[in-house]
This record gives structure tokens, C-alpha cells and sequence, in this order.
């Protein structure tokens, strides 16, 4: 693996990160920040939650990203976020920890191979080391101070309670130089062992590490969440801790979610395959049988699509057997491979069991050079009983097949991890193989169902809303029985029936029998909610008559067919919504305007002033006071003096390491290194760069001795007054290109270039969860519905769906921010603008209905919402009439109705 595109969404938390890391030194702290950030990402403050035990502004973060999201390569990416713009420092330790041993060794595997994406990111950071525990142990001063060091290691490695683990806290002679000339300071930082005068300070990799101050990932973060674990971090005086998980804790210890990506996101994105399609059958011999149908199915679909050129794909279908229990005969994975053999003539080579026992998968890598995913590999089934080898991806992997109980929850939700994954994959042809599959001996489709998405919330990371969605039945008589999946879209009508006896439903089982209500005075069984065949025979035993018997039978008939009334989303029902966009000529050819890189405009930075600003100066004089004492300041409550955590943590690694003392040229051309702007010139930014340097140096008390030792401070400097020179020259070129008399022939709103509101790619970061109040919108485009950012816009929404159900408009969408792939924008020369509500208008004879974008602005945003309105007219300007665009403010929706006569 040499190259690796990053898809949007892993740009998009990327980018999440450096703002929040910037905003920690912008602002009084990093808990404040935290707040800020998330209010500008999202447009909802969060609330910071510090952990027990840390300093309570230390950054602690979390980034949540569902099965299959890429969560290590971003992980690997962070680090030099982390140095450039949290840390400030050329070299960090890095403390990389994961939940296991195997998942340890895959890890170390991929961040030291020279050409995997891992490593390829992390040698973003510059200069980098990467060991394990054991080499660590050993680790020189001179390794940590000329590179990045990463550290990969299980978090047990570092429990005192754990006797094979200790030597992490001993004295080691070869750690000793790393204790020489050491502060005051940081000496009382160590850990010490023994007590008064026997009072010692090991020279124990433990302590290397406080002194390095380390920055620490968690890998699967949710393994890691105890006390102890916290506990042992909280040792090693960490100057942050970054989780990645796809389920974090918001209760217990509640994680900081900065950035939260959906299985929507990941579906757009093709990086899983959804929805899961289930089917459920009592009979195991039955389930399997289907299972092995579908694959075949999927099989020839594949061969059909190869033969046109696309990827090779051999469908495999894992099955999950049943434990051996002495005494017991279960389905265990001896005799799901015997009924493979014996009445389904699969071949035995095509079968591999991986087991705690039976070492398959390891035979099958050492056997082929692609392992599974080689062609010339023939396994189509893996048999397997609690859980795969940790970390084993395969894109092959198409179907689950569930002897056991979807209750077990470790096993299921990692084979459906396996199968939703699709590593190194992409969109097929055939719409079923962008799908996946799950076969499960059972005789209950809607508990079937919810265990499985239960999996999926908790296991998969899935949000609650969106895994309805993500779970379809296969059979339309088991999709009419999953209520649950149809959440907001079904409505069920009791079904009453007159006995002439009361039914003696104490000997009913409790699930059936709070499906049913008795009305003694009117002699009347109501059924409240859908029975199915096997609940009526049951409860059809609670009387005695045959006449009441059929009775109860037709009733529990009526209550899952007639009685329950679906509705159909628009995009459920096949409806269309596509909106022109914006396309821009570029050299004589249209594009679609998503950056405005694209205009041509003058860049030379030759052409501004190279000079620090007065604010400039000010910033780099109050961060020097920092770097040579740290903050001090009383607490109001206690009276006792603290330290803020940044401010100290930059004291503390100006300790240790220490800025090569570069020449001013060599400082300049460091300078222009770490400063990326594809946009300009090397030598332009050579140029600006070395007389900006000057410029400071000239200064009275910038020496560059202070410039070295402040050179982070000075590349984020220019780095700002490079992207607000870009802004402007941007800005001008923005306005003369669409706005300029020559407008017309430059930009036009183009069918060529229109986004699309696929079925199932809508993906909020929030649902709207009522807190401005309820109404049962009947008109969205959608199921889900995305968040208002206040009580105006819900009231905005309400005006739209009153209006769709009187007939003026067909159907709308709440528009989303920021999510590539199910947002409509439209592009300013600094940023982009997403209109919150997108109308289709009913269509006016031959002719499709107008597009109707509707934007809410609150009263005190109105005079900075201009450039919103100038670029939303102009889209509606050159639509030809095919496109509308209104801005509403003070709840004034006559502007709708203009619009909507």
C-alpha cells in the first residue's frame, strides 16, 4: 500500500482537531476551548468534562468514528497536529495504547512499514521512531530528542498490579543518562519509591516519561475506560490524551466528544457496506441453505461485474456456530461443517475453521500471498465459534450466517464488524453488493432485528436514530412485523373483537400478553400491537371455544396486515432531489465552483508587506513570559496559587527539548518547511518569510537565540498573515469573476452539475430531538430529520410541512453543514454557504417543479448574513427560473408565501 486518498470525513475530523488545538492557546484553556470549538463545528456548546485525577484543563478529547472508519490511520495522522499545534515543539513522545497483544503486534507492523499508510502519516511529524515496551525500556536521550518517538503498547502494560509489567517502573542503568542535570523542578516531578530517608527516585522508563511529558492515543478507547486504567495514565503526567473509538462513554467517565462521524458518512464515503439485510428462519438447516443461495447469488453477480473489468470479489460467508457443551448437542462448528460437506457438496478446502483450536486464517496467510483476499484462495466459508483473529479485515467477508443467540454480544458484533468492512473496497454496479447480509436461526424477526441493532449501536458505533434505517428485512412479511424499523413511519391500529368468554390470559406468556388488552364490561380483546403466527396460537389456547378461537386468529391476521398503516418517505417512495449547482468556465469548459483555488487570481506575496504586525509582537512577548515561568494565578476559591496547564506544559517541554539553534537563513528555510500553501511560489514564500524574519530580528529585545526559541509561536504568525493575504486576494477575484460585468459568460447554474440527496446517505450529527417542541413533520424528504439551531428555525420547518400538506410545496429537507456527500452548498470566496432548507415546489404542467432554497437568519446574524444572500440570489438568478432563494428573519413567513402562492 503506497498511496492513500483521505476521504472527506476523515479531512473533516482532521480539521476539527486543529481548530480545537488552535483554540487551545487562543483561549484561557483547554477546557474553554473545547466549548468553543464544538459551538463553532456544530453550532451546540458542549460541555467540558474533566477527568478525575488530571489537571482539570488538560486536553482530553475523543474522536468517535464507527466500525470500519479508518480510526488508526487517523490516529497516525494527529501526530503532527499535535507537535505544530497543540505541543509547539519539532519532537514529542508519543504513548500509543491499544486494547491487546494481537492488536499491538498488527500495529507496530503497520506504523514501522516504510510503505503503509500509517507510517506514511505519521512521518508527517518529521523525524520518527517507532518501538515497542521492550525497546523502550532502553530508549536514548538522543532518540527522543531528535525525533518522534511512538511508543505502542497494551494499557496493561503499564499496571504495577500486573508482576510481568514492573520493570516499566525499576531502575534502569541504561535510562540513567537521561536523570542527568536535571531542575529542581523536575525532579520533584518524578515518582518516588521508599519512604523518608530511604526515599529514592528510580531511573524507570515511568519517569523518562513524566519528564517527556507524553502525549497519549487510545486506540479502541472504550476497552480502556476503568479506573485502574485512568489511574495509570494520570502516572505518567500526560500533556493530553486523545481516545478514538467507535462507541464512547458518555455516562460513566464521559469521553469529549469533539468529532462524531456517522455509518451514513461511512456508507457515502464506501468504506462499509449497508444496509444489512436480514433474514430470519427457525430451521438452522433451512438458514444456512438460504445463506449459501445468496452467496451464490452474490457470486455470479460478482464474476458478472469482473468480466467488465471491475475488482475481483469472491463473496465468503462467516458463520457463527455454537459452543461444545459436555452432554448437550449443539450446532458447534464439527457439525455446520459436516452439513456443508454431506447435503450442500461444498468442498472441503473451500471451508476454514478459526477457532481458539483451529488455526485457519493463520494457515490461509501463510499459505497465499494475499491470504484470503488472494484469488487463487479458495475458501468461500469461515466457520468460527466466538470470535475472529483481533484485526482481521477482509472485504471478501459479504454475509453472517448466526447459529447462536444475537445476544452474545462480543462475537456478533465483531463478525458484523468483519462483514460490514470493506477495506480497499469501492462501489460495485450491482446494488447488492454494496450491501451486506445476516441469516439468523430464529422464529422472531422483530427481536431478531433489534438484537442486531442493538450490535450495531453498541458495538458498531452506530447512532440509535440511523441504525433503524440500516437494518432491512429481507421478506416483506418480516419487514410488515419490524415496527421498530419503521420508526416515525408506521402507524398501527388496534383491532378489536367480541368474545363470548373472557380469556384466561394469566397462563399467556407476559411478552404476548402486553400485546393484548381484556375489557371485561364490554367483553372486548383489544390487540394493541402486531401478533405473530406463533403469538395467536398462543394466545389462542387462552380460550375455549372454537368459535373465539378463530376469532382471535383473524384478529391476530388483521393485526399485522391491514392494521398497520405505513408511511412512506419521499425518498422511500423513489422521489428525486436534485439541485443545480454553481459551475464555473475554466478555460472554456464548465466546472463545478467547489473552491475558489480555482479563480484566477494575482498571488504573489511580493506584492504585501513582510513585517510583523504590533499584535504580533504582543503575542510573542506574553509568550515568552510563559515559556520561562509558566502562568501562575490564585484560585478564587481556595486561595492556593495554580498553574495553568498549557502555559506550564510549554515551561516543561522547554526543558527537555531543546530548539536547534538555527542561523537566520537556515530558521527562514524551516520556516517555509512547515508552512504548506500549495498556492504560492517557493520561491515567493522564501522571500516573504526571510524578510518577515528580519523585520523581527530588527526588533529591540528579538534575538535569535528567542526566534529559535519561539519558532512555532512564529510559523502559526505567518501562517495567519499569509491565509488573511490569500483571503483578500481570494475575495477580490470572488467578486469580479461573479459579480463583475463579465459575470454571465464566467458562471452558470448548470443540470451538468447537480447534487443529488441520495436514499441513504442523509447524515446529521444530531436528530432533532423535540427540545423546541413537537410536530409530526409528514413532508420531509427523509425518515431522520437534522437538528434546528433554534426555536425560529423548527418553526421555520413547520411553515414548510403546513405548507406540503396543503399542496404548495411537494416535499423539503433540513439541509446539513459540513457533511459532504448530503449537504447542498454553495461556494463563497471564504467558505461555503448551506442553505437550511431545500423545497421541490409542485410542478407546473410539463415542466419540473422550482427548486426553493429557504434560508432562517436570527435578527442579530441578519447584517452579517449578507454574502450568504448575494450568492444565494445570484444561484437563483442564473437558474432560469428554475431555482428560488428566500431569506427569512423575525418570523416573517410572507416571504415564504410570496414564493409559495
Amino acid at each position: 500500500m503506497t498511496t492513500f486518498a483521505p476521504k472527506t470525513y476523515q479531512s473533516q475530523v482532521l480539521d476539527s482537531l486543529e481548530t480545537y488545538f488552535k483554540a487551545c492557546h487562543e483561549l484561557p484553556s483547554p477546557a474553554i476551548a473545547y466549548t468553543a470549538t464544538t459551538e463553532r463545528l456544530w453550532g451546540r456548546a458542549l460541555a467540558y468534562n474533566p477527568l478525575a485525577g488530571f489537571p482539570l484543563d488538560m486536553p482530553y478529547l475523543c474522536l468517535r468514528v464507527p466500525t470500519g472508519g479508518g480510526k488508526t490511520w487517523l490516529a497516525a495522522k494527529s501526530v503532527a497536529l499535535v507537535n505544530t499545534h497543540l505541543l509547539r515543539c519539532e519532537h514529542s513522545v508519543i504513548l500509543w495504547l491499544v486494547p491487546s497483544k494481537p492488536i499491538r503486534e498488527q500495529t507496530l507492523r503497520a506504523l514501522k512499514g516504510r510503505l503503509h499508510p500509517y507510517h506514511t502519516a505519521l512521518r508527517e511529524a518529521g523525524p520518527l521512531t517507532v518501538m515497542d515496551l521492550d525497546e523502550a525500556k532502553a530508549v536514548t536521550r538522543a532518540t527522543l530528542d531528535t525525533s518522534t518517538t511512538i511508543i505502542v503498547a497494551t494499557r496493561q502494560a503499564f499496571q504495577v498490579e500486573e508482576e510481568e509489567c514492573r520493570k516499566v517502573y525499576q531502575s534502569s542503568g541504561a535510562l540513567m543518562h537521561h536523570f542527568d542535570n536535571l531542575s529542581p523542578a523536575q525532579r520533584d516531578a518524578l515518582l518516588t519509591e521508599g519512604d523518608g530517608a530511604d526515599q529514592t527516585r528510580p531511573c524507570s522508563l515511568a519517569n523518562v516519561l513524566r519528564l517527556r511529558r507524553p502525549f497519549v492515543i487510545v486506540d479502541e478507547a472504550h476497552n480502556s475506560r476503568t479506573e485502574l486504567a485512568f489511574n495509570m495514565l494520570a502516572r505518567l503526567r500526560p500533556s493530553g490524551i486523545l481516545e478514538l473509538t467507535a462507541t464512547p462513554d458518555l455516562e460513566r467517565t464521559p469521553s469529549n466528544v469533539l468529532h462524531s462521524v456517522s455509518a451514513a458518512e461511512l456508507k457515502a464515503e464506501e468504506m462499509i457496506k449497508l444496509p444489512v439485510v436480514l433474514e430470519t428462519e427457525p430451521n438452522w438447516q433451512q438458514c444456512l441453505a438460504d445463506a449459501i443461495g445468496r452467496r451464490e447469488a452474490l457470486h455470479q453477480l460478482a464474476e458478472d461485474e469482473r468480466q467488465t473489468g471491475a475488482p475481483y470479489v469472491r463473496p465468503i460467508v462467516l458463520i457463527q456456530s455454537e459452543p461444545r457443551r459436555s452432554g448437550v448437542e449443539t450446532l458447534d462448528f464439527e457439525r455446520v461443517r459436516k452439513e456443508l460437506i454431506t447435503n450442500h457438496g461444498i468442498p472441503a478446502d473451500q471451508i476454514l475453521v478459526a477457532t481458539g483450536e483451529e488455526k485457519g486464517l493463520e494457515q490461509i496467510d501463510s499459505d497465499y500471498k494475499l491470504g484470503i483476499a488472494d484469488p487463487a484462495c479458495p475458501v468461500r466459508f469461515v466457520i468460527t465459534q466466538r470470535a475472529l483473529a483481533e484485526g482481521w479485515d477482509c472485504p471478501f467477508a459479504y454475509i453472517l450466517v448466526s447459529m447462536a443467540s444475537l445476544h452474545s454480544a462480543t462475537a456478533v458484533e465483531q463478525l458484523l464488524g468483519r462483514v460490514l468492512r470493506q477495506p480497499n473496497a469501492s462501489r460495485r454496479a450491482a446494488r447488492e453488493l454494496n450491501q451486506s447480509y445476516a441469516f439468523v436461526v430464529s422464529r422472531n424477526f422483530a427481536e431478531t432485528a433489534g438484537a442486531l441493532r442493538d450490535r450495531l449501536v453498541s458495538g458498531a458505533g452506530f447512532e440509535r436514530r440511523e441504525v433503524s434505517e440500516f437494518v432491512k428485512a429481507a421478506k416483506d412479511e418480516q419487514a410488515r412485523l419490524d415496527l421498530e424499523g419503521q420508526a416515525r413511519r408506521v402507524f398501527v391500529h388496534p383491532v378489536a373483537i367480541t368474545l363470548s368468554e373472557k380469556p384466561n390470559l394469566k397462563e399467556v406468556p407476559k411478552p404476548v400478553r402486553d400485546k393484548v388488552v381484556w375489557d371485561g364490561k364490554l367483553n372486548t380483546l383489544t390487540i394493541t400491537t402486531p401478533l405473530t403466527e406463533e403469538e395467536t396460537e398462543v394466545l389462542k389456547a387462552a380460550v375455549t371455544t372454537p368459535t373465539a378461537a378463530a376469532a382471535i386468529v383473524a384478529a391476530g391476521e388483521v393485526s399485522r396486515t391491514t392494521a398497520i398503516e405505513f408511511f412512506q418517505t419521499p425518498a422511500e417512495l423513489g422521489e428525486r432531489l436534485r439541485i443545480p449547482q454553481l459551475a464555473l468556465r475554466v478555460q472554456g469548459e464548465l466546472k463545478l465552483f467547489d473552491d475558489p483555488e480555482v479563480l484566477d487570481y494575482p498571488w504573489d506575496l511580493s506584492h504585501y508587506l513582510a513585517a510583523p504586525t504590533a499584535d504580533d509582537i504582543r503575542t510573542l512577548g506574553a509568550g515568552m513570559k510563559v515559556s520561562e515561568s509558566g502562568k501562575i494565578d490564585i484560585d478564587d476559591g481556595s486561595g492556593k496559587l495554580v498553574s495553568s496547564f498549557l502555559p506550564a506544559l510549554q515551561r516543561d517541554l522547554g526543558l527537555v527539548y531543546r530548539p536547534e539553534h538555527r542561523d537566520e537563513v537556515r530558521l527562514a528555510a524551516w520556516l517555509c518547511a512547515n508552512l504548506p500553501e500549495p498556492s504560492l511560489t517557493h520561491a515567493g514564500k522564501q522571500a516573504f518569510v526571510a524578510a518577515w524574519l528580519t523585520e523581527l530580528l530588527r526588533r529591540d529585545g528579538f534575538t535569535l537565540a528567542r526566534a529559535n526559541l519561539q519558532q512555532f509561536m512564529i510559523r502559526n504568525l505567518l501562517e495567519a498573515r499569509i491565509r488573511e493575504l490569500r483571503r483578500q486576494a481570494v475575495g477580490k477575484a470572488f467578486q469580479l469573476t461573479l459579480f463583475g460585468d463579465e459575470a454571465a459568460s464566467r458562471i452558470a447554474v448548470s443540470d451538468e452539475y447537480a447534487f443529488e440527496f441520495q436514499a441513504q446517505a442523509y447524515a446529521p450529527s444530531r436528530d432533532y430531538d423535540g427540545r423546541f417542541g413537537r410536530f409530526e413533520f409528514r413532508h420531509h424528504f427523509y425518515g431522520r430529520i437534522g437538528d434546528f439551531d433554534s426555536k425560529e428555525e423548527f418553526e421555520c420547518a413547520c411553515q414548510l410541512d403546513i405548507a406540503a400538506a396543503q399542496g404548495r410545496i411537494q416535499f423539503w429537507v433540513r439541509n446539513l453543514v459540513r457533511r459532504e456527500g448530503a449537504s447542498f452548498f454553495l461556494q463563497k470566496a471564504d467558505g461555503r454557504f448551506y442553505p437550511d432548507f431545500l423545497c421541490r415546489l409542485p410542478p407546473s404542467g410539463e415542466l419540473p417543479g422550482t427548486i426553493l432554497a429557504v434560508e432562517y437568519k436570527g435578527a442579530d446574524r441578519w447584517q452579517e448574513a449578507a454574502d450568504d444572500r448575494l450568492i444565494g440570489g445570484l444561484w437563483a438568478g442564473l437558474s432560469n427560473g428554475r431555482c428560488g432563494f428566500v431569506m427569512v428573519t423575525e418570523r416573517r413567513w410572507e416571504r415564504l408565501d410570496e414564493w409559495l402562492k
